[in-house]
């Protein structure tokens, strides 16, 4: 499974841990950290932020120096490792200014904590309660249905506030090959145009018995399409527009023919005269539950809508567990080995032109685009969202929003504010140029516009849930997963994980201690 999405090894003690450390002066920095502190790149007079995707420097750069220009404040991104990355800004808050001494016995201070921060939603309900996430100031409601799709909202809210500004997003969505779409709408639209020049020969031939003067009175709808073309643009009309004019169709064809649902993919596998080169028509990664979850996903609620209320936990009900059948029955159909496949084999398998349709994340666009220049994929390909279920049980996929979150214990967190909301709302445009991220902002422009086509899947999917109480519960499902793939009852595998997960949730309880040891930003600790 993808980690970097899912905390699953993180439970409620995390957040207790992060006050003890903080109370018993323990500090313990990365690798990373202690190199960029020792470099001495974060001005006092800075706004310092905090990131751990290297992909998103090129971008906190561009933005950072816009921002100077614009407003004459400076800020320092700085890239630190993922590991423990809140406890890391726990330690960094408590201990800012003070001294550590290194292995060699050199005296340094200890880094600059950020002012703001850049991470997953589903860690934002243990940095709000732990003090480190602070509502964002927003006055003039930027961060509305007006900016911003309501996945997105309510990914960014922790009990009843918003903790941070949405910046980009990851969700799954149907990956098709459009090459070979495309030639099987041409066979089917010559196909379709040969029934009709039959039949219209028929007609003709009933026609023959007719006097000369009805035979003359036969209307252009009775002539072949091809002779009609003919007689209209004639010999002379250039090729480019004829071709121009044949894509377009192809196109609206190939439009109709793209699987809406599960049987529609079984029929199109049943159906499909495959090339050479197609080893399977459909196959996406079913190790990973974040693939999976489509198939349950708008039958399963973990959290209520903003995924943060423990008293909401239903799994086990008659829609999911028809979908997890239907969910089996593609092994007969498919085959696919979950101790095989990963999703970056999955991946490359599309790129080589072996499968027809897959399930793909929003990384794999640009995957794709730079196996294109690289003349490593050699076909064009569209995007759709993923298909339901049946005509009555519908798909709903997982998706994770980044955000980025004033830092509770700043003491900027008025200027914070303003370029959290500077980086997510006024720079979302240039966000996919500079890091190949999907900014989560409304009405943002590419010029790929298969990526606006994610945008419909992001819309309509299920935030990953961040209340602390279902840490272990992707794990479970995962495993659950895996057993009714191989062959295990949908009913009772579901029903047994329904019913352990809802009993480990009403055993946890959690308290977190006041932090009393820290002046700036303590009014938001939770009491």
């Amino acid at each position: 499974m993808r980690r970097k999405w899912f905390s699953i090894t993180v439970s409620v003690m995390m957040v207790v841990a992060m006050f003890f450390t903080a109370r018993s002066g323990e500090v313990v920095m990365s690798q990373e950290v202690s190199e960029t502190e020792q470099e001495g790149i974060v001005n006092n007079d800075s706004l310092v932020l905090w990131y751990t995707d290297e992909a998103l420097t090129d971008y906190m750069t561009t933005v950072a120096l816009s921002y100077q220009g614009d407003t004459g404040r400076k800020v320092e991104p700085v890239l630190v490792s993922g590991v423990e990355f809140l406890e890391q800004i726990n330690r960094a808050s408590v201990h800012e200014g003070e001294t550590k001494e290194t292995a060699e016995g050199e005296m340094v201070e200890n880094m600059h904590a950020p002012d703001l921060f850049v991470t997953s939603h589903d860690n934002l309900m243990k940095a709000y309660l732990s003090g480190l996430a602070s509502p964002i100031m927003d006055d003039d409601e930027m961060v509305s249905l007006r900016n911003y799709p309501q996945t997105a909202l309510n990914a960014v809210s922790c009990m009843g506030q918003y903790v941070g500004y949405p910046l980009f997003y990851e969700t799954n969505f149907f990956l098709y090959n459009k090459t070979y779409m495309a030639d099987m709408a041409k066979n089917r639209m010559e196909t379709e145009q040969d029934a009709t020049e039959g039949e219209e020969a028929t007609k003709e031939l009933e026609n023959a018995e007719q006097p000369p003067e009805a035979a003359e009175e036969i209307d252009a709808e009775s002539v072949p399409v091809n002779e009609m073309y003919d007689m209209e643009i004639g010999d002379d009309a250039p090729m480019g527009e004829e071709e121009t004019e044949v894509s377009q169709e192809v196109l609206e064809k190939l439009s109709t023919m793209i699987p809406s649902t599960i049987d529609d993919i079984l029929t199109f596998a049943n159906n499909y005269d495959a090339p050479d080169t197609v080893e399977a028509v459909f196959k996406w990664d079913v190790s990973d539950i974040f693939y999976n979850y489509f198939f349950v996903g708008n039958y399963m609620n973990i959290g209520g809508d903003s995924g943060d209320d423990n008293t909401i936990f239903n799994l086990y009900n008659k829609q999911a567990v028809d979908c997890l059948s239907v969910y089996q029955n593609m092994n007969q159909y498919f085959s696919i080995d979950a101790k095989a496949v990963t999703y970056d084999s999955i991946l490359q398998e599309f790129l080589d032109g072996k499968t027809v349709f897959t399930v793909a994340t929003t990384d794999a666009i640009a995957k794709i685009e730079n196996a294109k220049a690289e003349g490593e994929f050699n076909f064009d390909y569209g995007v759709a969202v993923l298909p339901d279920i049946s005509s009555t049980l519908k798909s709903r996929g997982l998706s994770v929003t980044n955000a980025i979150v004033v830092n509770g214990y700043s003491d900027e967190k008025e200027s914070a504010n303003a370029f959290a909301k500077y980086i997510a709302l006024k720079k979302s445009d240039e966000l996919y140029k500079k890091s190949g991220k999907i900014a989560c902002r409304k009405n943002t422009t590419y010029e790929n516009e298969e990526i606006t086509h994610i945008f419909a899947e992001y819309e309509k999917s299920v935030p990953l849930p961040k209340m602390i109480e279902a840490s272990n519960f992707w794990v479970q499902l995962e495993i659950a997963f895996t057993k009714i793939w191989t062959g295990s009852d949908p009913d009772e595998t579901l029903k047994s994980l329904s019913d352990t997960i809802g009993g480990q949730i009403e055993e946890i309880e959690y308290h977190i201690p006041v932090q009393e040891s820290i002046g700036a930003g303590a009014d938001n600790a939770v009491k």
